[in-house]
């Protein structure tokens, strides 16, 4: 079963048909099984670097709301400072100047010849010393918090920009392998494309087959009350684009996908699969109910939500959209619980039934292919 499941895993490539303006270019000349492998190749590339790009768009985020709120906190502490210089200052002048034209406090004290007048005077300066060694500690308090939050604002502006250079880089390499993707599709002849179409399709369907037979898969089909929430969301997303980086609301990648899908249920869960892998309550096959994140590849870099009856609806890869597909279209790491604790439904109803021809292991190539083989009208 797993030699099966890495076999429609190198299989399961989505292919998209070679752009219009592409430039005719001779068909490589290797074997079917090769072809899938590179394109499967660059694909894991750009899958791996797009949940990374994802990772750091999460810190990044994190690093924004750190950096204004420190912002906003050195503002105030500004603020502070300066009404603390201003009383320091305005205590300074009362020192050495006397009010209304009399002398100041601690002189009519000195000079004055009325022991009752010179005992209450004692007490205006007493107050007043009080007050005047308040301002200079507050005002020392201020300088200090100021100073303190100015080297941490510029920290977390310095850690934002190396988030937002690394992001870029992260970014670059999707586009540099999703262009090696496109140059090796424009250069494929049609009889190859559809050889690719038959060969993904037999070899995926040996993985379902070999999966179903088995006996691992769960036959449970009742989620929790949240984990319906979740397919119900799931299966609205049906037909939209997948884009990298994308969580919603037009489009996805396969993590913005489940990430929302959860999120809509009432859920917060990590962004990214590998996240969702390390954090969430594993769940083993036999065990697996509809709203459990089936994780594949050894590296947890692509993510669907099961939906039952051994299919997943997911984004699959660029030029695809969020279909259903069977579970073992990718080599099968392991799945993950976000709602564990939560009872199954006991009256449980699918949002929808699955589209036609969804349980015949839909070809995740089949668009670009067909498009390519169908001559131009």
């Amino acid at each position: 079963m797993c030699t099966a499941a890495l076999v429609a895993g190198a299989a399961s490539v989505a292919l998209q048909a070679p752009p219009a303006s592409a430039a005719p270019a001779d068909p490589p000349d290797q074997p079917v099984s090769a072809l899938l492998a590179r394109l499967q190749a660059l694909y894991r590339k750009a899958e791996t670097a797009t949940e990374t790009y994802n990772a750091t768009e999460e810190k990044l985020k994190g690093q924004r709301k750190e950096t204004a709120r420190l912002n906003g906190d050195l503002t105030r502490a500004r603020g502070a400072l300066t009404d603390s210089r201003d009383d320091a200052g305005r205590i300074a002048r009362e020192q050495y100047r006397a009010a209304d034209g009399a002398f100041s406090p601690f002189l009519g004290f000195l000079l004055s010849p009325d022991p009752r007048l010179a005992f209450d005077r004692s007490h205006q300066i007493t107050r007043a010393a009080g007050h005047r060694a308040a301002t200079v500690h507050r005002l020392t308090h201020d300088e200090r918090r100021a100073e303190e939050l100015a080297a941490r604002a510029r920290k977390a502006l310095d850690a934002q920009q190396k988030l937002a250079a690394r992001q870029k880089k992260q970014r670059d390499t999707i586009n540099d392998s999703l262009a090696q993707v496109e140059k090796l599709l424009a250069s494929l002849s049609a009889q190859q494309l559809a050889e690719l179409r038959g060969l993904e399709r037999r070899t995926a369907g040996e993985a379902q087959h070999t999966l179903l037979s088995s006996g691992r898969l769960s036959g449970a089909r009742a989620p929790s009350r949240a984990g319906g929430r979740a397919l119900a969301y799931a299966y609205a997303q049906l037909g939209k684009p997948y884009v990298w980086g994308s969580a919603g609301p037009d489009s996805f990648d396969c993590s913005g996908l489940t990430s929302q899908a959860w999120a809509h249920a009432g859920d917060l869960i990590p962004r990214t699969s590998q996240e969702q892998w390390r954090t969430l309550p594993r769940v083993s096959l036999d065990r697996l109910r509809p709203g459990d994140l089936v994780i594949y590849f050894e590296d947890a870099t692509h993510v669907a939500l099961y939906i039952g009856d051994g299919l997943v609806i997911q984004a699959p890869r660029p030029g695809t959209a969020v279909k259903i597909s069977p579970i073992a279209s990718n080599p099968l790491l392991g799945a993950v619980r976000p709602d564990a604790g939560e009872a199954p439904l006991r009256d449980y109803v699918p949002p929808l039934p699955p589209p036609p021809g969804s349980s015949a292991l839909p070809s995740s190539v089949a668009v670009a292919l067909d498009a390519a083989a169908t001559p131009a009208t």
